[in-house]
């Protein structure tokens, strides 16, 4: 069902989304220092969130008959300058997923691979979400800047984001 060049990349995308939740669980260990647990806790359920988009790919790869290939994830970065410097790095993370879900959807075309197409339009849509999710706290980080009061009515506001797991086949 997959061709040698689309299963490879399908393989790395999953790496990739594993990744993902290794680093917001990282940026939620820098929250949890810096006495933010709010937005601590909403890096957390992103990382939840990575991790089920990472069994999405192993479940799709193992169930249109093809070999998983657990790959090496390199160490995240951990300690950041401030929060808006987590998050502008978050966010820049993102739209490196977002490039990669589309060269994958691309590939998948080329391929004729209807099924991985249909599977990868979730993942298309979801990379809108994220985008805007980050973008949406990037920019009121901005508008914060320095004020400690707003930097606490935002962890109380984060603290409230809770995991939701996708629906079955979705």
């Amino acid at each position: 069902m997959f061709s040698k060049q689309l299963l490879d990349a399908m393989n790395e995308q999953m790496k990739n989304e594993f990744l993902s939740a290794y680093l917001y669980l990282a940026m939620a260990g820098y929250f949890e220092a810096e006495d933010l647990p709010g937005i601590a806790n909403w890096m957390r359920v992103q990382a939840l969130e990575e991790l089920t988009h990472g069994e999405k790919f192993f479940h799709f790869i193992c169930d249109a008959n093809g070999r998983t290939d657990l790959r090496a994830i390199d160490a995240p970065q951990n300690d950041y300058d401030s929060p808006l410097d987590c998050f502008v790095y978050s966010l820049k993370h993102e739209n490196f997923v977002t490039d990669s879900i589309n060269k994958l959807m691309d590939l998948a075309r080329q391929d004729n691979n209807h099924a991985a197409q249909i599977f990868l339009q979730w993942f298309v849509t979801e990379q809108v979400e994220e985008e805007a999710s980050f973008g949406l706290i990037v920019k009121k980080l901005q508008r914060i800047g320095d004020d400690g009061n707003g930097l606490l009515r935002l962890d109380e506001e984060l603290a409230l984001r809770t995991f939701v797991p996708p629906a079955a086949g979705a």
